[in-house]
C-alpha cells in the first residue's frame, strides 16, 4: 500500500519507467553507494542540475534525494549553492561529476528515460508565464519547433504539458493560445487552492514519511535564519516541498488533478520574482510554512490544515501586487513563434 500512496509526480515516474520504487529513493541509493565506495570524494560539491542530468531526471526527485541524504548525515549544506559530501567544515571540492562516479565501477545508467520535451520546457514555461500577464497571444507550433531546434512532436508535447497547468489552451480553431492572467483569474485559482489544499493535507497526513517531513522543516528553519540571502532555486524548492511534494501523498487522485491547474500560481510567483531576484522586504512565506509543519509535528492535523488555508489566503494580495508591478515595469519579449491573438 505504501507504494500506492506515493507522490503524484512519483506515480508518473513509476508508470513511465515500470519501476515500483520511487525515483527519488533510487537516486538516493545511487548517491549513497557512490559515497560509501569512495567514488564521490569527501567535500565533493553536488548540484541539483548536474546530478539530474546524470540520471536523466528532473530536479524534483534529486532535491528529495538530497533532503534524505542530508538528514542521514551523508551530505551537508554550506555557505553557497548545493551540498557537499560528508561531515565537517571543509571547503567545497569543485570537481566534474561524471556518470561513472555513480555507477558502481561502470557508467551509471539513467534511472528514467527523459522525455524530449523536458529539454525546452523550463524556458518555454517562463516565456509563456511572462506573456500571460499581457493578455492573450497565439503560438505557432511549427515556428516554436523551429526556434527551439526540436521536432514538431516535441514542441507539441511541451505545449500539452503547459495546457495541463492551464498556462496555454487551444482556441475554437484548435490553435494554441496563451491564457491571459488577470486579477479575476488569479482570484479564481486561489479560491480552488484555499478550498482543496487543506483537504489534501488532511488526507495526505497518514502517508507522509516522517524523515521527509523532518528534512523539509529543517530546510525551512535554515532559510528563515538566512533570509534574504536565498537563491530563487531555494525559494522554489520550499514551495514545492509543501504544496506539491507533501500534498502529493494525498491518496485522492481527483483532488490532485483539480489542484494541478490552480498551482499555476506557484509558477507565476517563481517566474515573476525571477525577473529581478529582488527579495521582498518581509520574507514571503517561510514562517507560515513552518507553522504548518509545527502543527504536523505534534499531530495537530486540523491546526495544520487551517494554517495552510490561512497561508494561501494571505498570499493572494502579494501575488497580485507582484504581477501588477511586473506589468507596469516590463514589456514582454515576444518570440518569433508568438503573435497577437485574433
Amino acid at each position: 500500500m505504501a507504494v500506492d500512496r506515493t507522490m503524484a509526480k512519483e506515480r508518473a515516474e513509476v508508470v513511465e519507467t515500470g519501476e515500483a520504487r520511487p525515483l527519488y529513493l533510487r537516486i538516493r541509493d545511487q548517491i549513497s553507494g557512490a559515497i560509501a565506495a569512495g567514488r564521490l570524494p569527501k567535500d565533493a560539491l553536488l548540484l541539483e542540475g548536474h546530478v539530474a542530468g546524470i540520471f536523466s531526471s528532473t530536479r524534483t526527485p534529486v532535491r528529495q534525494a538530497f533532503a534524505l541524504l542530508e538528514t542521514e548525515g551523508a551530505i551537508r549544506r554550506f555557505d553557497g549553492r548545493g551540498f557537499v559530501v560528508g561531515r565537517g567544515r571543509g571547503a567545497p571540492l569543485r570537481i566534474a561529476l561524471t556518470s561513472d562516479m555513480f555507477g558502481d565501477g561502470e557508467e551509471a545508467q539513467p534511472l528514467r528515460k527523459a522525455p524530449a520535451w523536458e529539454t525546452i520546457y523550463e524556458a518555454l514555461e517562463r516565456e509563456m508565464v511572462h506573456l500571460s500577464v499581457f493578455g492573450r497571444h497565439r503560438i505557432n507550433e511549427v515556428e516554436l519547433a523551429r526556434a527551439k531546434g526540436v521536432g514538431r512532436q516535441v514542441a507539441r508535447d511541451a505545449l500539452t504539458r503547459l495546457e495541463n497547468l492551464g498556462i496555454v489552451e487551444k482556441d475554437e480553431r484548435m490553435r494554441w493560445t496563451v491564457v491571459p492572467l488577470d486579477e479575476g483569474r488569479m482570484r479564481d485559482l486561489h479560491d480552488i487552492r484555499v478550498a482543496l489544499e487543506p483537504v489534501a493535507l488532511r488526507q495526505a497526513y497518514p502517508f507522509m514519511p516522517e524523515q521527509e517531513r523532518t528534512a523539509m522543516t529543517a530546510r525551512l528553519r535554515r532559510a528563515l535564519a538566512g533570509y534574504p540571502d536565498l537563491s530563487l532555486e531555494e525559494m522554489d524548492g520550499m514551495e514545492t516541498d509543501l504544496h506539491i511534494t507533501l500534498l502529493g501523498h494525498c491518496p485522492n487522485r481527483e483532488i490532485l488533478i483539480a489542484l494541478r491547474r490552480a498551482r499555476f500560481m506557484l509558477n507565476v510567483s517563481k517566474h515573476i520574482m525571477g525577473v529581478s531576484h529582488v527579495m521582498p522586504k518581509d520574507e514571503p512565506f517561510i514562517a507560515e510554512h513552518l507553522t504548518v509543519f509545527a502543527a504536523l509535528e505534534v499531530g495537530d492535523v486540523e491546526g495544520a490544515a487551517e494554517a495552510l488555508r490561512h497561508h494561501i489566503a494571505v498570499s493572494l494580495p502579494k501575488v497580485i501586487g507582484r504581477v501588477a508591478e511586473f506589468r507596469a515595469t516590463h514589456r514582454p519579449e515576444v518570440p518569433g513563434y508568438v503573435m497577437a491573438a485574433g
